[in-house]
């Protein structure tokens, strides 16, 4: 489904990915772990086709990720992108007119779930909303990769549970759910396969067995990255 191979990715004298490799298989749900600053954006956006691999390759069922590939992945960025004047009900006519995998009877259905108002300026909406309302987008494609980056920032506690069990109804076998984080609690319970990243290399790539051992997600987090879960949402 996707694979990276020795993936590296250079911003000026920064490197974002140092040498990376791992592979998704097709029916899991896959946790991209680490800190702020590890790389997991980036990872996010290569894989998306939003930016360009320095070295290495980065392919979507054996092919770089190209307009053809585009069609067929959705990638749920933690920044608002759309114009400021947009309503919700220009965010769906949007992503209606861009992708022909998008069913705008599910993103209406979506809308009354997550107690979302289509009239609502974009810009005017909590962080919370906004990013139900980007989660609401994604889940309502038929994209066969579907990218979470940071779901859970800005969300109150009471979000957390809808939506992450939002993002488990999209759940299926010809489906890879790949989603970045550095909160892991929430996300133990649903996860097959865990990336580790750290300042840009991997620690760790495979089954949440073969990654963790008998130790808890959590447990195996803090023995890698220290006693403390970092805050925010900026990543690299």
């Amino acid at each position: 489904m996707l694979e990276f191979i020795n993936v590296t990715k250079k911003y000026l004298r920064r490197t974002a990915l140092d040498g990376v490799s791992f592979s998704l298989d097709a029916g899991k749900v896959c946790l991209l772990l680490g800190p702020n600053g590890s790389g997991k954006t980036t990872a996010m956006k290569l894989a998306a086709g939003l930016s360009r691999e320095t070295s290495g390759e980065v392919l979507f069922d054996g092919h770089r990720v190209g307009a053809r590939e585009k069609a067929r992945l959705a990638y749920m960025p933690t920044e608002n992108y759309f114009y400021n004047y947009m309503t919700v009900r220009d965010a769906g006519r949007y992503y209606a007119d861009f992708f022909n995998d998008f069913d705008p009877n599910a993103f209406e259905a979506w809308l009354r779930r997550m107690e979302l108002d289509d009239r609502d300026r974009i810009n005017k909406l909590s962080s919370g909303m906004s990013a139900k309302l980007r989660l609401a987008l994604i889940l309502s494609r038929d994209a066969r990769l579907m990218m979470f980056d940071e779901p859970l920032n800005g969300v109150d506690i009471l979000t957390r549970q809808q939506v992450i069990e939002a993002i488990l109804t999209a759940r299926d076998p010809s489906r890879t759910l790949l989603i970045s984080t550095h909160l892991v609690d929430e996300l133990e319970a649903m996860v097959d396969t865990c990336v580790f990243l750290k300042e840009g290399r991997l620690i760790a790539a495979g089954s949440k067995r073969d990654t963790c051992g008998d130790v808890s997600l959590k447990d195996r987090y803090i023995e890698i990255y220290g006693h403390g879960q970092e805050g925010g949402e900026a990543d690299a």
